[in-house]
């Protein structure tokens, strides 16, 4: 294997990580039957390859890999994991994804999906960061009006997400997807993960600033 054919040596405990987790999926897709989340893995594979490929462009912190992966975590989790079914859970699944955190309110699948979309505006930034110079060579700051954008690009990948969604229910019976209300709570909990990660990444920068002055 070539030097540049390594991978970083920060990126190596993700992999083993993540690659731990998926073969814990992928065994419990086949123990249970479930066709659905089979599609979802082949899915995950994809992403991670992606994923492996914008490190090498883009060198992303280590915070932001582990961040990623357990973002695929808690998806695995989320369509495998069952619950009891005396706990409180919306659809025909009694899964973690089903599962009322509040009931009639929020759900462990809102979860998901703010704080994963909230990641993939914190990857959109990283690599605008990465990507851009000011007339003077350096890193552009996060203004509001390029947090807007990164937080748009966040919602246009987990708008992204639904059409995928919408592809398992077109070619496998029975998931656990739900319906059009299901998919607008999603892009609402897509929304509020980004706006706070655009939040939150305006001030930690601006509390960077102050502590280096």
């Amino acid at each position: 294997m070539s030097e540049n054919s390594t991978p970083p040596p920060r990126l190596l405990p993700v992999m083993g990580f993540t690659v731990l987790y998926m073969t814990a999926a992928i065994a419990g897709s086949w123990l249970q039957g479930n066709r659905e989340f089979v599609f979802y893995i082949a899915v995950m594979i994809v992403l991670i390859s992606v994923m492996m490929l914008v490190h090498r462009a883009a060198r992303l912190t280590g915070g932001l890999l582990w961040a990623l992966s357990m973002w695929g975590l808690l998806h695995m989790a989320g369509g495998l994991v069952p619950v009891p079914e005396s706990w409180p859970y919306n659809g025909e699944h009694a899964v973690l994804y089903s599962l009322w955190l509040i009931p009639d309110l929020l759900k462990y699948d809102h979860i998901v999906h703010a704080y994963g979309f909230g990641v993939t505006t914190w990857l959109c930034w990283h690599a605008l960061s990465r990507s851009v110079r000011r007339a003077d060579g350096s890193a552009p700051r996060p203004t509001a009006g390029l947090l807007t954008l990164c937080a748009a690009g966040g919602m246009g990948f987990g708008a992204l997400n639904e059409v995928v969604e919408f592809i398992a229910v077109l070619t496998i019976p029975n998931t656990n997807v739900g319906g059009y209300e299901n998919t607008g709570w999603d892009l609402v909990s897509n929304l509020a993960g980004c706006a706070i990660a655009a939040v939150v990444i305006r001030l930690a920068h601006r509390a960077a600033d102050q502590k280096s002055r």
